[in-house]
């Protein structure tokens, strides 16, 4: 049996014998870590060295936009309605990958020299700006409860809320609140855009100061900011329209849409009317700075790709003399008592160009009148008789009468039902009348017998409407639209009203009577001037424009090249024969030249050469109390003039009181001093149509 002694010493050899190959093996795994060290080394530095060195100075490409100059705009003579006031301001840049903490005390080394408004400070704001403090994070920090066991970002909300909650107990100061708010501008920035800081009223001292110290302030700069200004004073500024402030930046509603069309969200933009009709011209291109940055963000290489193009300009149909003319002639001649306003507008009946819109507003029960050209084309207004040359239009289309067999018999009309209808100057007779003697004294009962016969009937005392054909609304309306009477007339500015139209049907014939004589409908006065213009050019609905073409500017900020016109656009033919209309122009010459006494518009006669014309006036209730609305359509033959008006709910003794004619007096007046002189205008009344 082997002993103890004899059992360990074996062991111990068999010990000794092992180790040499335990070392051997050792050896070689560190041998062949070595040698993987080495090839992979060799990889990184000789097969791939010039890729890794590639990849640490490579550099990424941004492009930096920046704002233009915003188009211009001119009259038709070239006076500057809307011009760009330059004023000195401060604006920063944001660059790539700038931390809060960097805006912060970017914030407060510009506070130290630059004064702002801070009415527009946020809430959220004020806490981020107090919690890049680290003195006051403390502070806020002791004051929640189990702060230390919230995750980080319900640490961050307990901090917003603890601030926001107890404003009182973390209070600005005034020199703080200014900081803040210019903190608020540089966070609101996108990565290498350009946000203003304080783009008006920056004062020498503060570009001094600022000048000084702008090494110490990265992205800081001393800039020039652009703000809309009105030479010729503000009377079409309501036509003109708005553009947000950089402050304000894009509209809610448009902000996907124009981000999409590469706005950034602080870019002004037009808003309402021209500025925002013609948006596209008037904004110009911007400015492209491009930058190569480093794989660490640093600026390496800066080069300005495009230096941006200022925006095209508008050169308009409104002639600005003429346009604060109108106006004058408007507040000259408005009524007292519940009148609401007038309006008129001022057209070229062969091209649809506006000469001038004009509108007021009155308050009445303060009296105060206000400026609101837009009135012309968004207040819908029952006009009353101005209709009436279109309804006879409508009767010789259809046939129920015709040029040479035209004579209705002027008389009360009774409906069964009804209480009886009449013109204001024929209560009991039965007068026999042509249809231009009936548009010379406007006679309500020749068009109500119109309506009738477009509906398939004839009337006789006390009838019923049975026999009417339910259509007849349509059929006069489907007239109407022809020249433009209660359809949108396709101006170039947003917003225009297509008129209201009255309930129809068999249980509403009766209406129909009415509105055979404009007393039932309602139109703007933008389509009182389409109408009157299809009726001067021998039956085109020309499409009204403000704006006649789109010029660039030259090196000195001038009018220069023309990029586009707007040319004339007809949008229907009325669809009469050349006697037909000379039925409606030789009616609307008798109105104010004819030998009737009992004609509505011979006060026009002052005007010379001799206006043709239609009056209206329509009865209507303002608060419960009867008031009058006075209209008018006018032209001169000869002349490249035509004229739309009304001032709705007037007085009832405004009736036979010629406002409207006086208005439209003094606005040929004003048409003859700035437009066209009257050594030009052809005094023989003849057949024109469009192009001549």
């Amino acid at each position: 049996m082997e002993n103890r002694f004899t059992r360990k010493t074996r062991k111990k050899k068999a010990y000794r014998s092992d180790l040499p190959f335990r070392l051997n093996l050792i050896v070689i795994i560190v041998f062949l870590l070595f040698m993987a060290l080495i090839a992979q080394l060799y990889y990184l530095q000789i097969k791939k060295g010039s890729y890794f060195v590639a990849d640490v100075n490579r550099t990424d490409t941004l492009v930096e936009t920046s704002n233009v100059q915003r188009g211009m705009i001119y009259d038709s003579t070239g006076r500057v309605l809307v011009g760009n006031k330059a004023s000195k301001a401060i604006s920063y840049t944001k660059g790539v990958n700038v931390l809060s903490s960097e805006m912060y005390q970017t914030a407060n080394r510009l506070a130290k020299y630059l004064t702002v408004s801070t009415s527009q400070l946020s809430t959220r704001t004020v806490a981020d700006y107090i919690l890049e403090d680290d003195k006051r994070v403390a502070k806020v920090q002791a004051n929640i409860s189990n702060y230390s066991s919230l995750s980080d970002d319900g640490k961050y909300k307990a901090e917003l809320a603890e601030i926001t909650n107890n404003l009182k107990k973390y209070k600005l100061t005034k020199r703080q609140k200014n900081a803040a708010m210019i903190y608020q501008r540089m966070t609101g920035a996108y990565q290498l855009s350009t946000t203003y800081i304080k783009e008006s009223g920056v004062t020498n001292k503060e570009i001094a100061e600022i000048g000084e110290h702008l090494n110490e302030m990265s992205g800081v700069k001393i800039s020039t900011a652009w703000t809309r200004n009105y030479p010729q004073g503000k009377s079409v500024q309501g036509i003109i329209g708005t553009v947000s402030s950089e402050k304000v930046g894009l509209p809610d509603s448009q902000v996907n849409t124009l981000l999409a069309k590469g706005y950034s969200r602080n870019d002004s933009v037009g808003q309402s009317y021209i500025e925002e009709q013609y948006e596209s011209a008037l904004k110009g291109t911007k400015a492209q700075t491009q930058y190569e940055m480093s794989s660490n963000n640093k600026i390496v290489k800066a080069v300005e790709q495009y230096s941006g193009r200022k925006g095209d300009n508008l050169v308009l149909t409104i002639n600005a003399k003429f346009q604060a003319a109108m106006e004058k002639a408007l507040r000259a001649h408005i009524s007292g008592g519940l009148t609401s306003g007038a309006y008129a507008v001022a057209i070229n009946p062969y091209t649809g160009g506006i000469y001038g819109i004009a509108g007021i507003d009155r308050n009445a029960k303060t009296g105060k009148i206000t400026s609101n050209a837009l009135g012309a084309l968004n207040q819908s207004i029952v006009m009353g008789s101005v209709v009436k040359p279109a309804m006879v239009a409508g009767g010789l289309k259809r046939g129920v009468i015709t040029p040479t067999n035209n004579v209705i018999s002027d008389r009360p009309i009774k409906i069964a039902g009804t209480n009886t209808m009449s013109s204001d100057w024929n209560k009991s007779s039965v007068i026999p009348i042509t249809a231009q003697t009936a548009l010379a004294v406007s006679s309500n009962s020749y068009m109500m017998q119109l309506a009738l016969k477009e509906g398939g009937t004839s009337y006789t005392p006390g009838m019923g409407l049975s026999s009417l054909n339910s259509n007849v609304f349509s059929i006069m309306r489907n007239n109407f639209n022809q020249f433009g009477l209660g359809v949108k007339t396709g101006i170039d500015l947003p917003g225009e009203s297509s008129g209201i139209e009255g309930a129809s049907g068999r249980a509403n014939l009766g209406k129909a009577l009415m509105e055979a004589y404009g007393q039932y409908d309602a139109y703007t006065v933008l389509q009182l001037a389409q109408y009157v213009s299809a009726i001067v050019n021998g039956g085109y609905r020309l499409k009204p424009h403000v704006v006649q073409a789109i010029q660039s500017s030259d090196a000195n900020g001038k009018l220069s090249n023309i990029q586009s016109t707007v040319k004339t656009q007809v949008l229907n033919s009325v669809g009469w024969t050349a006697a037909q209309r000379k039925v409606i122009t030789e009616g609307m010459h008798q109105v104010v030249a004819g030998s009737n006494a009992r004609r509505t518009g011979q006060k026009l006669a002052e005007i010379t050469p001799t206006p043709s014309a239609k009056t209206g006036t329509a009865e209507t209730y303002t608060n419960g109390k009867s008031t009058l609305t006075l209209s008018l359509i006018t032209y001169i033959p000869g002349s490249k003039i035509a004229i739309a008006l009304a001032m709705p709910s007037g007085p009832q003794s405004n009736f036979g009181s010629n406002k409207n004619l006086d208005m439209a007096i003094d606005i040929y007046k004003a048409y003859f001093k700035y437009i066209q002189p009257k050594a030009s205008v052809k005094s023989t009344l003849k057949t024109t149509s469009l192009g001549n």
